[in-house]
């Protein structure tokens, strides 16, 4: 079968296959089966990529009315929830004409708007189904017919793999999507990370409010959750590191009001300027932290005593860490200030005009360290709505 490589990192990675591709090939397998009886082997199809790609047909049963075929979802170097999973094409003949793709078990159904499926569909999204459609077709008319056809795809195992998705968060309920607009998985788990970011983004904003909170991730979930700092209204967009990503895509969808909360360990670097925060791209927490601490007490820690504090900061092992020595130093609120002060700049300067952003930071130890001055602002028009809308 052929196999295809890309280098990433200095590594040869290699790709797999899309769940819309494996629909496609089973949906392919499954129409052949039907019309003649016998299932091949092997089963191959063209990509919108235009890469040729192979996959043994699995599971292969007819009754003469119907014919199912399943091909198992490979993710290459990229595995994700989904790999492994059998994409399984059920085929039968149809009287109207024409070809209808159907969900069945395994595959979600969308229940929020800002999707690529309008909400009550199953959620296999367009390109897949203009695969799935072409295999069939195509492997329909090579046999001499001509006539309508409806294929369900399901996926055993689907509903429970779904619980380890984005689904969940996007609105998708009941299994996992059928994606792919490449037909290939390129195990760059981040560009399919940033379009998830997008989709929910647009998603929010499809359903009418201009108004996010974005966070790195479960720390800053958590965070919210507890101190109850956010009106319950207001939707939360996990970024994970790419912050700088998330803002772009935040005004493009529309979004109009935005507050990042986040960790200091992550949000320290947005305050230099970092906005892929991943620590193999950029690990300069202490830098920036000594720099902050430098500029707000130039005296004590640029002479004497000062430098030792200076040291002990760039010897810290975390964040948290570093706040214990700016307290004892009296360095703790001029240094959270300064950080803060940065940090809305940056933030000004990626987002531009159209968004308007703050920025929170927190540690887990000490709770809310403090937020910008535009966050203050944007959370008050937020509560004063809350306020103006409760019964």
């Amino acid at each position: 079968m052929p196999e295809h490589y890309i280098t990433a990192g200095g590594k040869r990675l290699r790709c797999g296959r899309t769940t819309g591709t494996c629909a496609a090939m089973a949906a392919a397998g499954a129409v052949r089966l039907l019309l003649t009886g016998r299932a091949p082997d092997l089963i191959s199809l063209n990509t919108p990529r235009d890469w040729m790609v192979e996959a043994p047909l699995l599971d292969c049963v007819t009754d003469g009315e119907t014919a199912a075929c399943s091909v198992e979802k490979d993710g290459g170097d990229d595995v994700d929830a989904t790999h492994g999973l059998p994409i399984r094409a059920t085929v039968r003949r149809r009287a109207e004409g024409g070809t209808a793709i159907l969900g069945g078990p395994g595959v979600g159904r969308v229940t929020r708007p800002g999707l690529d499926q309008p909400v009550g569909e199953a959620a296999i999204n367009s390109v897949p189904r203009r695969m799935i459609a072409r295999a069939a077709e195509e492997e329909a008319a090579a046999l001499g017919y001509a006539g309508g056809l409806e294929i369900t795809i399901s996926v055993p195992g689907g509903e429970e793999a779904a619980r380890r998705t984005f689904n969940p968060q996007l609105g998708v309920e009941g299994g996992i999507s059928i994606l792919g607009t490449s037909g290939i998985v390129e195990p760059m788990s981040a560009q399919a990370l940033v379009e998830t970011i997008a989709l929910e983004l647009r998603q929010t904003a499809a359903e009418g409010t201009d108004r996010v909170v974005l966070t790195p991730g479960n720390y800053g979930a958590d965070f919210l959750a507890e101190s109850g700092l956010i009106p319950s209204d207001i939707r939360i967009v996990k970024c994970s590191n790419f912050i700088g990503e998330a803002l772009d895509r935040a005004a493009e969808a529309g979004i109009r009001q935005l507050i990042l909360v986040g960790h200091l360990g992550k949000l320290v670097k947005v305050a230099g300027g970092v906005m892929n925060t991943h620590s193999r791209l950029a690990d300069c927490r202490m830098e920036i932290l000594v720099a902050h601490a430098a500029v707000q007490g130039a005296d004590q820690v640029l002479c004497g005593a000062g430098q030792e504090t200076a040291r002990a900061l760039m010897g810290s092992a975390t964040t948290d860490a570093g706040l214990d020595i700016l307290a004892e130093a009296g360095l703790l609120d001029r240094t959270m200030d300064s950080l803060l002060s940065a940090l809305q700049a940056h933030l000004e300067r990626r987002a531009g005009t159209s968004c308007r952003c703050g920025g929170v930071l927190f540690t887990n130890t000490r709770g809310l360290l403090g937020m910008t001055g535009t966050a203050k602002e944007i959370l008050n028009i937020w509560r004063a709505k809350e306020e103006h809308f409760t019964p």
